[in-house]
């Protein structure tokens, strides 16, 4: 795949992204530092530009279909815009607009388009009906801050030991479904990673919905879309999408890096989330985002010790099985 090629799909992706016209500054602000973390790591790759580009509307979607390649390439264009209208959970009138003069651009094999949109929304209706969906107002998450060790109270050392087994186990699985060649085998880590945290909430007593948690994530510094994009970039840049079918194919030693990324976000995210209950939700949103920055180093060096577990999790699952630990069945 050329360069121009690979800065053609990141375009279509960054312009997915702020579709909807409703992005939050903290929602854009780290998809630009994503921009720029991506493009140094690709040697220049110009990423940042691209999203200067897309957010100043200096390039149009029909110049950026135009500088896609063979058809595997413009079907991947469209499921990877697709994910990334749906990342947060929703699809509003903008998106759909945008996604369908899209799909107009490309020219796509109607087969092929129905039979993705087929197990997308299936994965999207399977990540709404997971968790319940709040009818009251958001919990911002801007309590006053504490030090976590002045109002954490005496551990529950067996909760503890089984949380922490449970972040690990959903750090192995998202993990692996980095590893899975369909293109929406990604859009199951976030919903993954809400019930990771309903499930840390609920052992401290909490119960929580889908809104909450969303905020929470949120709040931690990681971002709904912008980690769907860059799960996506590092596939592209790392050289794991190929052009059969549309689909994403590469050894895992490429593969490795998107891996290091799912694993860590979400051991890290899981780590943090048992912090802030234990310590009676007192954390504020700076102290969130410095816990989290602070395990993903760690994290990372982790996941090299479950790497071969992690593979062999990914020679096991599936569609059927990829939904039912999104329903939590």
């Amino acid at each position: 795949m050329t360069n121009t090629e690979q800065q053609a799909l990141l375009t279509i992706a960054l312009m997915a992204a702020f579709a909807d016209g409703e992005k939050a500054d903290s929602e854009r602000e780290a998809i630009k530092s994503l921009a720029e973390s991506l493009g140094h790591e690709a040697g220049g790759a110009g990423l940042a530009r691209l999203y200067q580009d897309v957010l100043l509307k200096r390039v149009s979607l029909a110049e950026a279909v135009n500088g896609l390649g063979d058809g595997s390439q413009r079907q991947l264009a469209y499921e990877m815009a697709v994910c990334v209208c749906d990342a947060d959970g929703r699809q509003n009138p903008a998106e759909s607009a945008f996604l369908s003069g899209l799909k107009d651009l490309l020219g796509l094999d109607v087969a092929a388009v129905a039979e993705f949109e087929r197990e997308e929304q299936a994965m999207v209706a399977a990540a709404g009906a997971a968790l319940p969906v709040s009818t009251q107002p958001s919990t911002k998450m801007s309590s006053p801050s504490a030090p976590l060790s002045a109002a954490q109270p005496p551990g529950n050392a067996e909760r503890d030991a089984e949380l922490d087994r449970m972040i690990l186990n959903s750090a192995k699985l998202n993990g692996a479904l980095e590893l899975l060649p369909q293109s929406w085998a990604s859009m199951a880590i976030i919903p993954l990673q809400v019930r990771m945290i309903y499930n840390i909430g609920k052992a401290h007593g909490v119960e929580l919905d889908q809104g909450h948690i969303r905020e929470f994530i949120a709040a931690v510094g990681v971002g709904l879309t912008s980690q769907y994009i860059e799960q996506f970039g590092r596939k592209l840049l790392g050289g794991l999408i190929g052009s059969v079918a549309g689909r994403m194919i590469g050894g895992i030693g490429r593969a490795a890096t998107g891996v290091a990324f799912s694993f860590a976000t979400t051991y890290a995210l899981g780590q943090v989330a048992k912090r802030y209950y234990t310590g009676g939700r007192v954390m504020s949103t700076a102290l969130l985002q410095e816990s989290f920055q602070n395990l993903l180093g760690p994290a990372k060096q982790l996941q090299t010790q479950w790497l071969p577990e992690i593979r062999q999790t990914a020679s096991t699952l599936d569609a059927g099985k990829v939904m039912q630990l999104v329903r939590g069945t």
